[in-house]
């Protein structure tokens, strides 16, 4: 593992003529890392599944007096459509994309499904950002050196891909779904990486686990789920709300592999210290599962038939 020292947020350099896209920006990781790129001059799209969160989140930015160039679009990637049309809208409004973070994610609470029909956490953490890369890539194709970051999980290392039972209809345990789909961004991020570089393409793509962070991702939702939080879920709450960092210490992996100069694409950037949890962002050895390229072929495949969207560009 090849640790960067103290390398922070303040080491961003100068952004300005890129443009960037964030998922789930209105809180948390995505927030943080939306206003830094922002903060160091990029032109960034808060792509959000609430609106008005999202112009919240806009505010915060600009009343923290950094002036940046922030624009929000409604982006829920629990459905398929709603991903269509914001990639429609973007591709519009900014004729490159830089840097795609591909930050959202849901976890916790009782078997759902998404729009199409997915079960939830593999069709917003997985499928959802699988096809709006997809949808993206010319406008990140026009800009040489455009990465694209995927953010995983340490339990991505517990994950496995269940082929006979991906919807979990079989069996459902929010752990396991949550780790499976947390390992599919993870193969999908070096598959990506994999294609771009045989088919010659300027584009990177970087996983990235941010440690534990203490954010809202598993805070109970019983207008969405139906129900409160189980054991599971109050457990894994408390050792965010205790051991985590904050957000804006938890988003320099995902600025790390965004921004630093001299990374290539396939690397997974991880905090460098304390068994991956916290510090300062380090290229780490991917988890023995995520090296199985059947696996992932074979998941791209897949992804690519449930979702219909066209990666043929990367062969």
């Amino acid at each position: 593992m090849h640790d960067n020292g103290a390398w922070s947020s303040h080491d961003v350099g100068d952004l300005a003529a890129r443009t960037a896209v964030v998922t789930g920006a209105s809180t948390g990781i995505g927030f943080e890392t939306a206003h830094a790129l922002a903060a160091h001059g990029a032109r960034v799209v808060l792509a959000c599944r609430d609106l008005e969160r999202g112009r919240r989140a806009a505010q915060r930015m600009a009343d923290a007096g950094t002036q940046p160039s922030v624009h929000v679009e409604v982006l829920d990637l629990a459905d398929l459509a709603s991903v269509r049309r914001f990639a429609d809208r973007v591709l519009r409004r900014y004729d490159g994309i830089d840097i795609l973070v591909n930050n959202a994610g849901i976890a916790g609470g009782p078997r759902r499904r998404t729009s199409d029909g997915f079960e939830a956490h593999l069709g917003t953490n997985h499928l959802g950002h699988f096809t709006l890369t997809a949808l993206l890539l010319p406008a990140l194709r026009s800009r040489p050196g455009a990465r694209v970051v995927t953010l995983t999980s340490s339990v991505a290392a517990q994950g496995k891909i269940d082929f006979a039972d991906l919807n979990s209809e079989r069996r459902y345990k929010f752990t396991d779904a949550y780790s499976q789909s947390k390992l599919a961004n993870l193969m999908f991020a070096t598959e990506l990486d994999r294609r771009a570089k045989e088919a010659a393409l300027p584009l990177a793509s970087i996983a990235v686990n941010p440690g534990i962070v203490a954010t809202s991702l598993l805070r109970s939702k019983r207008d969405q789920w139906g129900s409160a939080p189980g054991p599971a879920e109050l457990a894994v709450a408390a050792v965010q709300r205790l051991l985590g960092q904050s957000p804006a210490d938890g988003c320099a992996t995902s600025l790390y592999a965004a921004t630093a100069p001299g990374l290539r694409g396939g690397e997974y950037i991880v905090p460098g210290s304390w068994g991956h949890k916290r510090g300062a962002p380090a290229v780490a050895r991917l988890p023995r599962r995520a090296l199985d390229q059947v696996t992932a072929h074979q998941l791209w495949k897949v992804s690519a038939d449930l979702t219909g969207v066209d990666f043929s560009v990367l062969g």
